[in-house]
C-alpha cells in the first residue's frame, strides 16, 4: 500500500533577521516549517555555516590543528581575510577570547581595535563572540557597536545579567544584532526575549543562543529543549520563540576528549585532526536537525563538509 504522506502546515513562521550589508548578507529564520523540512514548505533562508577566528588564533599556545590553515598571516586581520576564502562560509565570527579578564584581560580599547581591523577585512557579515564574561561584555560590545555602526553585526551574547546595556547598546544604538543567550531551557529563552523587548528592542533585531553541547556530552538535553522551542514557534504560536537560532558548535566540540587526545596517548583512535573535525561536523549536524538557523565552527574542513550537507537535505 503506498504511502499517502500529508504535509504539515503551520499558521506561524520564524522572524527573519538579516546580518551584514551588501549582497553577501545573512539572512536567517523565515521558515514556517520545522527544521530541514524542506518538503513541507520552502525554506527561504537554508541554514548557514560561520567559522571563527580567535583574536587568540596566531598565538603561540593556539592549537597548531587549528591554525595551520592560517600559516603566513601575519596579523589577525590577515586571518579573518583568508577566512573569507573557506568553501561554505557564509559569515565570519571573530571570538574576542583574550578580553576574558580571567585570562589574557585584554583591554577593551585593544578589542576594539582588533573588531575593527577584522571588520574592515571581510567581505562576509561579521560575528562577533565576546569574552564571556557579563561585566566586560557589557561594556565591550557598546565599544564595539558604536565604531562599527553601519555594519549590522550580530554580537553574541546579552544574558540575563546584562541585556539591558548590551540590548540597548548593541541594537539601538550601535543599529546591529544581538543575541539573546539562556542555559538550556525555554521558559528562559522566552524570559529573555520578552524582557529584551521591554526595554525597546524588537525581535526582528534579536537571535537566540539557547545552549551548546558537543554530541555524547549530554546533548539530548539541548535536543529536546529545541525540539519544544520550535514546536512552541510554529505550532503554539508563541510569538517569543519565533526567533532564529544560533549555536557556536565548535567551541564544544574541539574541548572533548575525543578532540584534544594526543595521537601519542591514543594511537588507536587514529588522527587527532580528523577526531576533532568528526566531533565538530557530527555536532553541527545535530544542532541544524533540532533547529539552529546558523552554526559556528572553526576547521575549514568541518565548515565544507557541514555545507554540504545543507545542500544536500534543502
Amino acid at each position: 500500500m503506498p504511502l499517502k504522506r500529508v504535509s504539515q502546515k503551520f499558521n506561524a513562521s520564524i522572524k527573519e533577521v538579516t546580518v551584514g550589508t551588501g549582497d553577501k548578507v545573512l539572512k536567517l529564520g523565515g521558515e514556517c516549517t520545522y527544521p530541514l523540512y524542506s518538503f513541507d514548505a520552502p525554506m527561504p533562508n537554508p541554514p548557514k555555516v560561520g567559522i571563527e577566528i580567535s583574536d587568540k588564533l596566531l598565538s603561540a599556545d593556539y592549537p597548531a590543528i587549528l591554525k595551520k590553515f592560517y600559516d603566513g598571516c601575519g596579523s589577525i586581520a590577515d586571518a579573518a581575510k583568508k577566512a573569507c576564502t573557506v568553501k561554505g562560509a557564509s559569515f565570519v565570527s571573530l571570538y574576542l577570547e583574550s578580553a576574558d579578564p580571567n585570562g589574557d584581560n585584554a583591554s577593551i580599547d585593544d578589542c576594539v581595535k582588533t573588531a575593527k581591523a577584522v571588520a574592515d577585512a571581510v567581505t562576509l557579515p561579521l560575528v562577533i563572540q565576546g569574552s564571556k564574561n557579563e561585566e566586560k561584555d557589557s561594556q565591550l560590545f557598546t565599544k564595539i557597536a558604536e565604531v562599527l555602526r553601519g555594519k549590522n553585526c550580530l554580537f553574541i551574547s546579552a544574558k540575563e545579567a546584562n541585556y539591558k546595556q548590551i540590548a540597548v547598546g548593541v541594537v539601538q544604538a550601535g543599529e546591529a544584532k544581538v543575541a539573546a543567550e539562556s542555559a538550556v531551557d525555554l521558559n528562559l529563552a522566552k524570559q529573555l526575549n520578552t524582557v529584551v523587548t521591554q526595554v525597546g528592542v524588537k525581535l526582528d533585531n534579536v537571535v537566540m543562543h539557547v545552549g551548546q553541547s558537543a554530541v555524547g556530552y549530554g546533548f539530548e538535553y539541548l535536543a529536546s529543549t529545541m525540539d519544544r522551542i520550535e514546536a512552541a514557534a510554529l505550532e503554539q504560536n508563541d510569538s517569543f520563540l519565533q526567533v532564529p537560532i544560533i549555536t557556536p558548535a565548535g567551541q564544544e566540540a574541539w574541548g572533548v576528549k575525543e578532540a584534544v587526545a594526543s595521537e601519542q596517548d591514543f594511537p588507536e583512535w587514529g588522527s587527532q585532526e580528523q577526531r576533532g573535525i568528526d566531533m565538530e561536523v557530527s555536532t553541527a549536524a545535530a544542532n541544524l536537525t533540532t533547529g539552529s538557523n546558523a552554526v559556528i565552527l572553526r576547521h575549514p574542513k568541518s565548515v565544507e563538509a557541514v555545507a554540504n550537507i545543507i545542500a544536500a537535505l534543502v
